[in-house]
């Protein structure tokens, strides 16, 4: 299916860097900008991104983002205008379990990219940041913006230390930003040329659909006893095509509405795990195995985005906004990706 393609803005005719476009919400992102008509390059070091993730008609530079000469001398070579910074480690009970290597990565690979801007004169630079950056103690309520900021987790807090570093950057008027808070990203392109295929992911919707393709013997559900309806957690999934076209709105509006803001990427809808569960449950046919275990370090009982702001001010329009639709993309993609031979290729799958 072909899509139609939107003129980019002419202030924006220089290409885009995507690093860590060859991971899940990386790639998606990619095929959105050239979807739109913009000229791509994907930065990745491969370390869980996957090269036959990376879309045709994107260049492709391998490259750890904390060598910043590497990075100076990409941004230079491609004439890059503008930035959408997508690598990071982003495992919450893995940044729990070994905070240094997360400090490490993730705020060394920002240091190094923004330095190695400032060297080459890139100033614009749309953030991937996340809800995990925001107290524990919501009450359950949707999530605004302006909601008091305390990571539970070390990712969350190396998310939110990023962001003190592109708000203290801005502010001397050495780079303009868009900071972009995702809520859970979930779902696959409905074209099916990307999905999520991250070794070792975490994502429950993508766990729950591989248990209902038989590559696990069942789904682990984390904590039952959370003060929620049924005791399980709850979380605003936001389509990944609906989010990169939120990177794509942030881009184009980037000298006024999106200049140096914040915004959340989320429905402001929450579903608990078994409503995932039965959600899949009714698009399969079959009951979905499941086994219970006691609550992960880092995780919260509800997070729902108060998503207002985005749709208000630069006019996001969610085309996937409905669970089912989520969970049928991802289950198409993970039912014509499921085979032995697929999983752990280096290679583009035939």
């Amino acid at each position: 299916m072909s899509r139609p393609m939107a003129e980019p803005d002419p202030t924006l005719s220089r290409p885009v860097l995507v690093t860590g476009g060859a991971g899940y919400v990386g790639s998606h992102i990619a095929l959105a900008l050239l979807d739109a008509g913009y000229r791509v390059v994907v930065a990745d070091n491969l370390c869980t991104g996957l090269r036959w993730l990376v879309p045709d008609g994107a260049c492709f530079e391998e490259v750890d983002l904390r060598d910043g000469d590497a990075l100076e001398q990409i941004l230079r070579r491609h004439d890059i205008g503008s930035v959408v910074h997508c690598a990071a480690s982003t495992v919450v009970p893995d940044s729990v379990a070994d905070p240094l290597s997360y400090y490490s990565n993730n705020i060394g690979a920002t240091l190094s990219l923004l330095g190695a801007m400032a060297r080459a004169g890139v100033r614009r630079i749309i953030f991937s940041s996340t809800a995990a950056v925001y107290r524990a103690d919501n009450a359950g309520q949707p999530i605004a913006e302006d909601a008091p900021t305390d990571p539970l987790s070390p990712y969350g807090a190396t998310k939110l230390m990023a962001e003190r570093i592109l708000r203290d950057t801005a502010a001397i008027g050495a780079l303009d930003y868009t900071i972009l808070r995702y809520f859970n990203v979930a779902g696959a392109d409905p074209d099916g040329r990307a999905g999520q295929s991250t070794p070792a992911a975490t994502h429950l919707i993508k766990l729950a659909c591989e248990t209902a393709c038989g590559r696990r013997p069942s789904l682990t559900i984390y904590g039952t006893d959370w003060p929620t309806p049924d005791g399980t957690g709850v979380r605003d999934f936001v389509h990944v095509s609906d989010l990169a076209q939120a990177h794509i709105m942030a881009l184009q509006q980037g000298a006024e509405a999106a200049r140096n803001r914040i915004f959340n990427c989320g429905y402001g809808s929450g579903y608990s795990v078994r409503d995932v569960v039965r959600a899949l449950e009714a698009a399969t046919g079959t009951a979905l195995p499941v086994q219970t275990a006691a609550r992960r370090a880092g995780d919260l009982a509800q997070v729902v985005a108060d998503g207002r702001a985005l749709a208000d001010t630069l006019g996001w329009q969610p085309r996937y906004a409905d669970l089912n639709t989520i969970i049928a993309h991802s289950l198409a993609w993970e039912s014509s990706h499921s085979t032995p031979e697929f999983h752990g290729l280096s290679g583009r799958p035939k």
